[in-house]
């Protein structure tokens, strides 16, 4: 049963979305500082540079806003959002056919407040965050976009096929190939 804190959440989130469908451009103001977060994180899973994904998000939020009357108020606006950003990230991965990034942006994960008073135990987490998104970089984008759909957003198969208009065939051997790719990358870390 959710908390009550996440059942006024909810409500002030169906009220919000149901002010930006009618044009309140402050609630959707709201809605994309509740996410902005997590929009982020997608597009920067999705083309691995910051400034990238910070243009991305802008665009999936402007996309959004465009598209809000297709919303449907009562789900919740975070997993449309973020599908949204997805398909901003993939649709200009796809037509720039850009498959190399720098792996050099400042913006690495945080380590855990409690690795901090360990200096070893960071210097371990940050090397294994490094060799993740380093091995999720060197996928191919579509294997990139499974992986993202699937196990950072938590859709189900036929959501992703849906989202990536695939048959449902090929995102289970996308996602099975990126599993290999990944074991065989990251065969050293849990």
């Amino acid at each position: 049963m959710p908390a009550a804190g996440d059942a006024q959440t909810a409500i002030h989130e169906i009220t919000l979305a149901h002010r930006a469908r009618k044009g309140d451009a402050a609630a959707f103001g709201e809605l994309v500082r509740a996410h902005q977060g997590a929009v982020f994180n997608v597009c920067y899973r999705l083309t691995g540079e910051r400034r990238e994904a910070e243009d991305m998000a802008q665009e999936a939020f402007i996309r959004a806003y465009e598209r809000i009357s297709s919303f449907d108020p009562m789900r919740p606006f975070g997993p449309w959002m973020r599908r949204v950003a997805a398909n901003v990230c993939l649709n200009a991965l796809a037509a720039t056919r850009r498959l190399v990034f720098s792996l050099d942006d400042e913006s690495q994960p945080e380590p855990r407040a409690d690795a901090l008073s360990e200096p070893a135990t960071a210097y371990e987490q940050r090397l294994t965050a490094d060799a993740v998104r380093d091995a999720l970089l060197a996928l191919p984008a579509h294997y990139r976009a499974v992986i993202e759909l699937v196990h950072f957003q938590g859709m189900s198969y036929a959501e992703a096929a849906q989202v990536l208009r695939l048959p449902l065939s090929d995102v289970k051997s996308h996602l099975f190939r990126a599993r290999k790719s990944l074991a065989k990358t990251l065969p050293q870390h849990p």
